[in-house]
């Protein structure tokens, strides 16, 4: 499925993955191939991806739209994430 995270700042990634775990405000999910379309608010926490490899990244929030193998996230990155970018 195809991956977009991007922040104010710029686009953090965009690419084909097999997984995405995000930390939803009612509850950590995760998002494998031919989900179900959702559109869910972020808590801050850890979103990690897996595709050639497995990536986390800390968060301190935002949005997350699945729909069609298309997961679309807008993060806030964590202020120590942020430095790192």
């Amino acid at each position: 499925m195809k991956l977009s995270i991007v922040s104010p700042e710029k686009t953090l990634y965009s690419g084909d993955v097999v997984s995405v775990a995000v930390p939803g405000t009612k509850g950590r999910f995760e998002v494998l191939d031919n989900h179900a379309p959702i559109i869910s608010s972020l808590q801050a926490g850890q979103l990690t991806y897996k595709g050639d490899e497995e990536v986390t990244l800390d968060i301190a929030g935002g949005f997350i739209n699945v729909a069609d193998n298309r997961v679309s996230i807008c993060v806030e990155l964590a202020d120590k994430q942020a430095g790192k970018q």
